[in-house]
């Protein structure tokens, strides 16, 4: 399985889901809990964002399999290896 944050562009399969998820954002704040940090934003896929209230907040242990990752190059590279910092450290406090 892929260590830390996937990047965006990612499609994945959550548990229990029949439908892919397309990552599009990462480190995002909100859903019922505003105070709440989740690892990924996602849209359905292929469909793309459609409404607000058709995004999906969800966590790493959430991926039940990655069909596809998004781009990666050394700019995503070097952000990946802060954000996986950054995330480490709000689930310690």
């Amino acid at each position: 399985m892929f260590k830390g944050l996937l990047p965006i562009g990612s499609v994945v399969l959550l548990s229990g889901s029949t439908k892919k998820v397309m990552i599009i954002g990462v480190c995002q704040r909100g859903g019922n809990d505003p105070e709440k940090i989740w690892d990924y934003t996602g849209v359905v896929f292929p469909e793309g964002f459609i409404a607000p209230d058709k995004m999906f907040m969800f966590n790493n242990e959430q991926i039940e399999q990655i069909f596809a990752m998004g781009y990666q190059d050394e700019e995503q590279l070097a952000f990946k290896k802060k954000i996986d910092v950054v995330i480490e450290n709000l689930r310690k406090a």
